[in-house]
This record gives structure tokens, C-alpha cells and sequence, in this order.
């Protein structure tokens, strides 16, 4: 991810946010993450730990936080420890901080070189009585490779016993769920450079046009402003709409068929996430315009839905009844499929099996917990989708919708989204 500067005073927020949380006599370590290999030589470069991130800035590899709040020396209160730059990382790997340049990023006054680290540790880990240590917790995360971060709990654990230790995912998550007006316009800029890619798109996409064309374009818009794929993304024709993770990208547009893109920027570390479904040939048919207003239907009711005090399950049982509706009314379920429904297993399943929203940000999938309730601050996905197999296509529309005091902020409301708006862009080519 290429750096986009963000205001230190955003870092400096989110630090006083979280040491409000620890207990008396606490220190809270955050490691940067692993460069991880690929094959050979290779490597895949370097993404930052995202709650690392999230509390200083900075983008560089091998980095390390302490918090300390109550340590006696106030200097060691917070201390950010960065890679030493030398002549050989300069020829080889490029600029690296200088300490300046970390306090100016992240607003930590106390800067020091990585071999500092092993004393100043010490020191506090003495002082103190409890000690957060950071591992990743989202719920669907499958880790099989050993991280930086279990490497690091394995060893302070074997060398200091007899501390109290605390996991910190709980308290990132809780913070990372309500972003700060300087993260909303963050996740504001992505969503602008993802509507410029999406507007390309539109004069591009026509009959006989390759999904990979299509994926180059985005790619495109998106690199030329320094952002890029969030996620991996979804170009899928015709049957390749129903395929909920398609990532072949590269098969031919054809005639009649839809185009469904799930495709959206990262821009300096935050991500944004959108879906439209537009027509190979830039119009749509009678049926597929049937299918994709009753999407939009139940889009615009999930938008509304969005309040404090839900949980995103909340939001996926309302969203399979609507949905279910709008599915009879497309004569794809009849009323006594719905009445004869098991409780966990909806009729409407066949046509919508995934989720309607999940929390965005510094991840695309962003981190919280089932459990958690929505509060204004939080930013959301509305994803509703009607999957047709047997007719050859699907249709799902996203947007990325922040949650207010006074209702919903739509951060993508100026991408065209309307069948009609859709068709006329399309024929401007």
C-alpha cells in the first residue's frame, strides 16, 4: 500500500483512546507484521499490522510500540522503536525513518532504534503488572503461519511467567469498530477513487470485451492516484455472476449477458468495497431490469436499516425476509415455502446465502465481534443479492454507508446505482 499522509493527531486520538482501557501498571506491546516469502528469493512485500497502524502511522517493517500510561518515567510512556537507517538499506531497500520522521508521522515524541528495544522492554516489563500482547482474533480468520506477533507472546511469556497477560484484539476491535471524522474522510477518499474507476468502466465495457480488460482498467484509475485493489477483485459475465468469489477474470462479455464488479480501493491503508451489475451490451433486459429494481429495493430498505443498537445479524434476518418477498414477487419462491421454513434454514437461502454488511476500514472485512452493536462512527457495507441459477445470472449492489446520530451517510451516493443512470452512462461511450 503506497503511503498517503494522514494527520499525526489521528494516531495521537487513537492512543489516548486505548490506554483509557488498560489497567493500572499495564504494558501494551504491538508488533509490525512479517515481510512474508513467497518462492525463491521472493517476497510479497510488506503490509502493516493494522492496529499497529491504527496507533502510529507508520508503514515500515519490524516496528514496534510500547504503552506504558503509569510508568514512572514519563519519557517511556509511549515509545515507538524503528529500523536504524544505514548506507546498505539505502542502496538495497530505499529510505527508512529517521526518528524526525516518526515523531512527525505518529506524534510520538520518544523515538528509538529496534536494538534499544531488549533494555527499555526490560525495564518496563518490571515495572509493571499486566501486559497486553496483540494476536489476530477476527472471527473468520483461518491463521496457519506462524506470525511476528505469536513468536513475540511465545517468548516474553517463557522469559517474564509470572505477569498477568491480557489479550489487546478485544480492546482494537472495540475501538477500530467507531471511526473518527479524520477515518471517515480516509474511507471517504477511496470511495471517490473507486467511483473514478467505475466511471471508466462504463465507457469500456461492450460485447466481446475481456474480463481481464475490465480488471486493467480499474487497476488503472486505481494506481495512477497511489491506491489499489482492496480486496482481490470480481469481474464475473454471465453464469459467473453466482459464483459469490469468482477471481478468474478472464473470460469474453458477451451479448445479453450481465457483468457483476465487486471491485474497490484501498487509498493509504483504508479500504472502501462496491458492487454494481451492469449490462454486457448497456441495456438491460425486461427480466434482468426485474431482478436488478428488486435489488435495489432491498438495498435502499438495508441502507435505512442501518441504526444503532443492531448487530449485523440483526441486519441479515430482516434483509432474508425482504428478500424473501421480493423473491415471491419475482415468482422465484411461492408463500408456502416461506411458511414451511425451518427457523435456521430460509427458504430464501437458495437465492441470498451470504451476508448483508459487515464493518469496514483499515480492513475490508473489517475487525469486531458477532456480539458488538452498531454505534454511530461505524462504517458498514450494504450487500443485499439475488443469485439466479437456473436463468444464468445474479445480481448484487454494495455501497459503503457510515452509521450517524441522525441516520446514514452514504460515502458512495454519487456512483450511479440507478438501471436507467447505468444505461444511459453506458451508451455515452
Amino acid at each position: 500500500m503506497k503511503a498517503v499522509p494522514l494527520p499525526s493527531a489521528l494516531f495521537t486520538l487513537n492512543r489516548e483512546r486505548l490506554v483509557k482501557k488498560l489497567l493500572p501498571r499495564s504494558l501494551a506491546v504491538l508488533n509490525a507484521n512479517d515481510i512474508m516469502p513467497t518462492n525463491a528469493d521472493g517476497s510479497m512485500g510488506h503490509l502493516q499490522n493494522a492496529d499497529l497502524f491504527h496507533l502510529t502511522g507508520v508503514h515500515q517493517e519490524e516496528t514496534i510500540l510500547l504503552l506504558a500510561p503509569h510508568a514512572f518515567d514519563p519519557n517511556q510512556r509511549e515509545v515507538l522503536f524503528v529500523r536504524q537507517p544505514n548506507e546498505h538499506l539505502a542502496i538495497w531497500e530505499g529510505h527508512k525513518l529517521t526518528k524526525d520522521q516518526a515523531t512527525a508521522i505518529s506524534g510520538i515524541k520518544n523515538v528509538k532504534w529496534l536494538t534499544d528495544f531488549p533494555v527499555i522492554f526490560r525495564s518496563l516489563v518490571c515495572e509493571m503488572e499486566n501486559i497486553y500482547l496483540n494476536t489476530n482474533e477476527h472471527q473468520r480468520a483461518d491463521v496457519t503461519v506462524e506470525t511476528r506477533d505469536t513468536r513475540f507472546i511465545r517468548d516474553c511469556r517463557k522469559r517474564f511467567p509470572l505477569h498477568h497477560y491480557h489479550r489487546l484484539a478485544p480492546l482494537m476491535h472495540e475501538l477500530r469498530s467507531v471511526k473518527s471524522a479524520y477515518e471517515i474522510d480516509a474511507i471517504q477518499a477511496a470511495c471517490d477513487l473507486t467511483g473514478r474507476g467505475f466511471q471508466r468502466v462504463l465507457k469500456l465495457v461492450k460485447p466481446g470485451v475481456n474480463e481481464a480488460e475490465v480488471e486493467a482498467e480499474f487497476a488503472h484509475e486505481f494506481i495512477r492516484h497511489k491506491g489499489q485493489f482492496a480486496y482481490p477483485p470480481i469481474i464475473a459475465s454471465g453464469a459467473n455472476n453466482n459464483i459469490l468469489h469468482y477471481g478468474q477474470n478472464d473470460q469474453v462479455c458477451k451479448q445479453g449477458e450481465l457483468l457483476l464488479l465487486d471491485v474497490a480501493a484501498g487509498l493509504g491503508n483504508y479500504m472502501s468495497d462496491l458492487t454494481r451489475t451492469i449490462p454486457v451490451s448497456g441495456k438491460f433486459t425486461r427480466r434482468q431490469k426485474q431482478v436488478y429494481n428488486a435489488v435495489l429495493r432491498i438495498f435502499r430498505a438495508q441502507v435505512a436499516a442501518l441504526v444503532a443498537g443492531k448487530t449485523t445479524k440483526d441486519l441479515r434476518t430482516e434483509c432474508e425476509a425482504i428478500t424473501a418477498k421480493e423473491c415471491v414477487d419475482l415468482g422465484l419462491l411461492k408463500l408456502a415455502d416461506i411458511k414451511k421454513q425451518k427457523p435456521d434454514e430460509p427458504a430464501v437461502k437458495k437465492f441470498f446465502m451470504h451476508g448483508v454488511s459487515h464493518p469496514i476500514g483499515l480492513d475490508v472485512h473489517d475487525v469486531t465481534y458477532n456480539h458488538f452493536k452498531i454505534e454511530p462512527g461505524w462504517v458498514l457495507t450494504v450487500e443485499p443479492a439475488i443469485y439466479i441459477k437456473e436463468e444464468g445470472f445474479g445480481v448484487r449492489i454494495e455501497n459503503t454507508v457510515v452509521v450517524t446520530e441522525n441516520g446514514q451517510l452514504d460515502l458512495m451516493s454519487g456512483i450511479p446505482i440507478e438501471a436507467e443512470e447505468i444505461e444511459s452512462r453506458m451508451h455515452h461511450r
